[in-house]
């Protein structure tokens, strides 16, 4: 096949090598961009990469890392401050429990924060100042509808997902003015390695109804993306229903923080 020279920039995609994360690397290398591809499992990342670079000519790295693990974020933070090529960055990976959270070792839960939260917000904030400068650049944020939903699943990995959600709405106040796009992609039940990790044995035991192919949940994304939108929930039929739970949250506001306990606790105020 013919190899085109021109490129969009590079888009780093972590948590690569399956499911979503593989996904987006294949839909943003046919849209015309450059990869660096981070996952775990070299073994993945390299079938991932000969796959698309042969598919499509465009230039792909990969970088086995478990950003978990301090030396291997760092080493991925480096990539993202000096490789003047970037042009999005998609903070994928994460992983999910569905077991209740007195029932979860202490350790795996902060492992899931480390993953979930701290990473993303690390890989992020590494980004930025290059995006800031060249006013340009993306960054796609995958959270989930469990951040609307706490009473689902397990109460730290919904806290995670709602901190990716209101990081997201946070910067984008600080960056619609900046030239640099962000959004925040809540999917709902994806068929993915998910369910396997976080012990249902497999997306085949998801209801069948409920359940989205990776392929749908990211094109639905993209398409988000490139009308601007700050929250994308795939499977939502009408957006009016987001925009009404978003109005009756900012119409909380202006009570939220007052001189004076409310009326309804009897308090009396001399």
């Amino acid at each position: 096949m013919a190899i085109s020279a021109s490129t969009k920039g590079t888009a780093l995609i972590t948590g690569a090598s399956t499911g979503i994360g593989a996904v987006y690397a294949d839909r943003l290398a046919e849209r015309g961009y450059d990869l660096i591809l981070v996952a775990r499992n070299q073994e993945l990342l390299s079938k991932v990469a000969h796959t698309l670079s042969g598919k499509t000519g465009r230039r792909v790295e990969t970088i086995s890392a478990d950003l978990t693990k301090v030396a291997d974020l760092h080493r991925i933070e480096s990539v993202l401050k000096t490789d003047s090529g970037l042009s999005i960055l998609v903070n994928n990976a994460g992983f999910g429990s569905i077991k209740p959270v007195i029932d979860s070792p202490v350790d795996e839960m902060e492992n899931m924060i480390e993953l979930n939260v701290t990473a993303l917000t690390r890989l992020t904030l590494a980004v930025l100042p290059a995006f800031l400068q060249k006013k340009s650049g993306g960054i796609i944020n995958i959270a989930s509808i469990v951040a609307l939903t706490p009473e689902l699943l397990n109460g730290v990995y919904n806290g995670s997902k709602a901190f990716v959600v209101s990081f997201t709405q946070s910067l984008y106040k600080e960056l619609k003015d900046k030239g640099v796009q962000i959004q925040a992609v809540l999917p709902g039940a994806t068929a993915s390695e998910f369910w396997e990790r976080a012990g249902v044995g497999g997306s085949q035991n998801v209801p069948p109804e409920m359940l989205m192919s990776a392929e749908d949940m990211v094109d639905a994304s993209l398409v988000a993306f490139d009308q601007g939108e700050l929250i994308t929930i795939p499977s939502l039929p009408n957006v009016g229903d987001w925009e009404k739970f978003e109005s009756a949250r900012l119409a909380l506001g202006p009570n939220l923080s007052l001189k004076h306990a409310a009326e309804r606790y009897g308090i009396r105020h001399d």
